[in-house]
């Protein structure tokens, strides 16, 4: 069997599982990982949670450990193209046949504890990190918190971004039942470090670690357009200035709760703004050239995201714009819809072909009434009513699966071919 023919057998049994469902608890991964040789004890590991902006804070912050010189694994999910893009070791993804083989070896003790499809990737990561000698791990949290894959890891540091409404069938339908399960990756004793609202703070004060809050040390924030922002800290040494490339409020929010984790990590001043101002994190208020335009990528699939991309947007002077959308079946669209309506000049719904979980399009087209609103069946065909518009600037959102369809359209590149469940 060749290579690539191993690797498509090894992903056609791991995404088979996908449609097992979400099965939390930690049972599972820690005996795959026991079976494992417990890979994950040869590195330091930073859990980084929360309901938004998790993705864009653990890349930040591996990119500034690795600007401090450490060899840093970023594992996090979904991907948006790529399987391989949930494992990046020093800025690179791990190759196909390294995947590959690691995962024929996790595949029979997966099978043995009848693991789930997170489970075995969570494990699966640890595994891979281990292999390539990575000091330490920047874990995303999958879902939740508590009873998440990732929370089998034993953190030197946790951070959690915010706390929204998002997944409310499996962590509470209140922000103080969701903020409970995300609490949940902190340590007693341990240094933690969050930016989530007062309401919830005493949830985290609750858990016994050291904590130190995003609010208590976040000084200034200069947002620069489509530049970035530049953010200052109060530190124990004194202020910390960075520049970050990432957009909007948010973003400069997501990059300074990132380097508050670096330094309660140690990484000096110097490696903080160089890694900031490096980091790179497709899909999220992400900017593509296309057909003599741009188009504006980002993940916003829940009501929390969605207003802070309308806020981006009026930040960066963006009127009204063409608005591609579609999401999954199961989130709350019409809050996403609510948030997003404002900004859309027309709106050319869609679905991500690959994803069961997403909702038809044309069962969208009331959530945006006293709008154009153009119904196609597909991101290509969805594509293809927006070229016709020859606008300078488009917005692409509502799901990260239909980002990851759209994504390699826009940029010419080979799609993925497998169903998405997770």
């Amino acid at each position: 069997m060749g290579r690539q023919e191993a690797w498509q057998v090894e992903l056609d049994w791991l995404f088979a599982r996908q449609r097992f469902g979400v099965h939390p608890g930690l049972g599972r991964v820690q005996a795959l990982l026991a079976r494992l040789g417990d890979p994950q004890a040869s590195f330091r590991t930073v859990l980084v949670g929360g309901t938004n902006g998790k993705g864009s804070t653990a890349a930040t912050l591996a990119a500034m450990l690795r600007a401090g010189g450490a060899r840093v694994g970023l594992f996090t999910s979904p991907h948006l193209t790529r399987f391989t893009e949930r494992f990046v070791v020093d800025g690179q993804e791990l190759p196909e046949d390294v995947v590959a083989a690691a995962l024929a070896r996790v595949r029979p003790e997966a099978e043995a504890v009848e693991a789930s499809f997170f489970e075995i990737v969570t494990a699966l990561g640890a595994l891979l990190f281990a292999q390539a000698g990575v000091q330490v791990a920047v874990m995303e949290v999958g879902l939740g918190g508590r009873l998440d894959s990732t929370n089998a890891l034993d953190p030197v540091l946790s951070v959690v971004t915010n706390v929204a409404l998002d997944h409310t069938e499996f962590l509470g339908d209140t922000l103080e039942a969701i903020a409970g399960q995300k609490a949940g990756i902190l340590r007693a004793g341990r240094p933690a470090v969050v930016g989530v609202a007062p309401q919830v703070q005493s949830i985290f004060a609750a858990q016994g670690a050291d904590l130190w809050r995003l609010d208590d040390h976040l000084l200034v924030t200069e947002l620069r357009g489509w530049q970035g922002a530049q953010v200052t800290l109060g530190g124990e040494d004194g202020p910390l200035s960075l520049s970050t490339p990432l957009l909007g409020a948010h973003g400069a929010r997501n990059a300074a709760l990132a380097a508050l984790a670096a330094l309660r990590l140690g990484l000096p001043a110097e490696a903080v703004t160089r890694g900031a101002a490096s980091v790179q994190w497709p899909g999220r208020l992400e900017v593509i050239a296309w057909q003599g335009g741009r188009v504006l990528l980002d993940g916003a699939h829940n009501p929390d995201g969605a207003r802070a991309l309308a806020a981006a947007l009026r930040e960066l002077g963006v009127g009204p714009l063409p608005l591609v959308f579609g999401a999954a079946g199961d989130k709350d669209i019409s809050g996403v819809a609510s948030a997003l309506r404002s900004c859309a000049s027309e709106v050319i719904l869609t679905r991500a072909a690959l994803s069961p979980r997403a909702a038809d399009p044309e069962a969208l087209a009331s959530l945006f009434a006293g709008l154009p609103v153009t119904v196609t069946d597909s991101p290509a065909a969805a594509l293809a009513v927006l070229a016709a518009r020859h606008a300078p600037l488009a917005l692409v959102c509502g799901s990260l699966y239909l980002l990851g369809e759209v994504r390699p359209l826009l940029l010419g590149e080979a799609g993925a071919s497998r169903e998405r469940w997770q």
